[in-house]
């Protein structure tokens, strides 16, 4: 059975401060964490691992951007449901 957790924190740098949303989970081997209000994800050998590396890659994606398109996830909840398709 596959974990799942939500976690909101704050990156502090010098000049902004983003409250962020993620989401981590396992796949397979590895931890996989998705930041919820922008389109980054890393991962790790363990949660805390995949949470430090999308830390630094949210980082690392920061810098890079002039003007932040960043969207405010308020109370995210998870939704698990099945899919019939042909």
């Amino acid at each position: 059975m596959s974990s799942l957790f939500i976690l909101q924190k704050q990156i502090f740098t010098e000049m902004k401060n983003i409250k962020y949303s993620s989401v981590v989970w396992q796949e397979g081997e590895h931890f996989v964490a998705q930041c919820l209000n922008v389109d980054v994800s890393s991962f790790g050998d363990n949660r805390e691992e995949a949470l430090v590396n999308l830390e630094e890659a949210l980082s690392l994606y920061f810098e890079d951007q002039p003007n932040i398109n960043f969207s405010q996830i308020l109370n995210p909840f998870i939704h698990n449901a099945f899919l019939t398709y042909a």
